[in-house]
C-alpha cells in the first residue's frame, strides 16, 4: 500500500477527458473514498460542459427579435380586433380579414414595385385593392409582399415604429454597421427597388440550365431536388425542399412542356418575402434534423464570418441559384 497515480477518463459528446489524479493509499480508507468521489464529481462536471458547447446554447432573447418589437410582440403585426385601425392605421373595408393583418396597407392599393434589375431585367408586382377584391389566402404571395412593405417600405407606406435600421449589426472588411431596413427609402432614390432581391410572379424559380439547379418541376409548382449535383446539395447544406426556401416559393402548377415524356413541366412558382425570410425566427432555423443559427430572419442556416472559411451565407443563396453552387461543379464541399 502506498501511492499510486490513476488515469480516469470521461469520453462526453465533443471530447474525452483523461484526468490523472495521486491517490494515498495509506492514508484511512474513508479518505480514499471521498477523494474517489471527489474525482468523479469533477469529471461529470467537465463532461456536462463539454456537452454544452457541443450544442447550441439557448438564445438571449425571445425567437422573435426585432419582430418583437419594443415587446408589443404579435400585436404589433396582428391586431386582434379591427384591423389596421386596432392598431390606429387607416380603416378599410376588409382590414384584419387575413391573418388579423394590423398594419395600414391603404398606401400600397394598385401601387406597382419593380425589384431587382439585373442588368437583363426587371421584376415586377402590383398590389390589388384588398378594399374590393381582398386575397383568398394570408398565404397569397402578393398579400405577403404588401404586408411585409407595410413596414419595409418606408416610402408609399409609413414606417411605423421601426428606425429604419436592423438591430443586427454587420461587419465587412472592418467595418460595422447596421444595413437599411427600409426597402423604399433607404439612402438611395427614395421609391428606388431596383437594388432590393426579385419577388412577384415574374421572379419564378427555374430548374435546368446554365444557372439552375438539376432538379424537377412537378405538376403542382413545387420543384424536387433529384439530379446527381442538387440532391448532393441537400447532403451538403440540408434538404431545402422540406424546411427551406424551395418549400416556401409560391406555389403555381408547372405548365406542361408538349410532347415531353415523361411528362416534363416548366416553373411557374415565385418567390416572396417570406421564400427567404421567416419572419418568426430571427437567430435559429430548424433545419428538419438540427438548429442551426441564422441572422436577419433568413430561412435556412445563414452564419456568415462564423469563421474565415465560413460558406453558409453562399449556400443559402444557392437554395436557387444552383449554377453557382459547388456540386453543379463538381465539387462536394460541406457547409460551415
Amino acid at each position: 500500500m502506498g501511492k499510486e497515480v490513476r488515469r480516469i477518463a470521461y469520453s462526453g459528446v465533443s471530447k474525452a477527458i483523461v484526468v490523472e489524479v495521486e491517490i494515498d493509499e495509506t492514508k484511512p480508507k474513508r479518505e480514499v473514498e471521498v477523494m474517489k468521489r471527489i474525482v468523479v464529481a469533477l469529471l461529470l462536471t467537465l463532461g456536462m460542459a463539454g456537452y454544452a458547447a457541443a450544442q447550441i446554447t439557448s438564445p438571449t432573447q425571445d425567437v422573435l427579435g426585432a419582430h418583437n418589437v419594443y415587446g408589443r410582440g404579435c400585436i404589433a403585426c396582428h391586431a386582434p380586433h379591427s384591423g389596421a385601425a386596432g392598431n390606429g392605421g387607416a380603416t378599410s373595408a376588409n382590414s384584419g380579414n387575413l391573418a388579423l393583418w394590423g398594419e395600414d396597407l391603404t398606401p400600397l392599393y394598385g401601387q406597382t414595385f419593380v425589384f431587382g434589375n439585373s442588368g437583363r431585367s426587371t421584376y415586377s408586382i402590383t398590389i390589388p385593392n384588398y378594399g374590393t377584391t381582398p386575397p383568398t389566402s394570408a398565404s397569397d404571395g402578393t398579400f405577403v409582399v404588401a404586408a411585409c412593405l407595410s413596414c419595409h417600405d418606408g416610402n408609399i407606406a409609413k414606417v411605423g415604429m421601426m428606425k429604419g435600421t436592423s438591430v443586427e449589426t454587420v461587419t465587412i472588411n472592418g467595418a460595422t454597421f447596421n444595413p437599411p431596413t427600409l426597402l423604399g427609402n433607404d439612402g438611395s432614390t427614395p421609391g428606388n427597388y431596383l437594388n432590393d432581391h426579385p419577388v412577384g410572379p415574374q421572379a419564378v424559380v427555374s430548374c435546368g440550365g446554365q444557372y439552375n439547379w438539376d432538379c424537377v418541376v412537378n405538376s403542382n409548382g413545387s420543384i424536387s431536388f433529384t439530379g446527381p449535383g442538387s440532391s448532393q446539395f441537400l447532403v451538403d447544406y440540408f434538404d431545402v425542399t422540406k424546411t427551406g426556401p424551395i418549400s416556401a416559393i409560391v406555389k403555381v402548377p408547372g405548365t406542361l412542356v408538349t410532347g415531353s415524356n415523361p411528362p416534363t413541366y416548366t416553373s411557374n412558382s415565385w418567390v416572396t418575402c417570406t421564400t427567404c425570410h421567416d419572419q418568426h425566427d430571427m437567430t435559429y432555423f430548424n433545419t428538419g434534423s438540427a438548429i442551426k443559427p441564422t441572422h436577419f430572419f433568413v430561412r435556412g442556416w445563414y452564419d456568415p464570418g462564423n469563421t474565415t472559411t465560413s460558406n453558409s451565407a453562399a449556400q443559402f443563396c444557392r437554395t436557387c441559384h444552383g449554377g453557382e453552387a459547388n456540386e453543379m461543379h463538381g465539387q462536394t464541399v460541406p457547409t460551415t
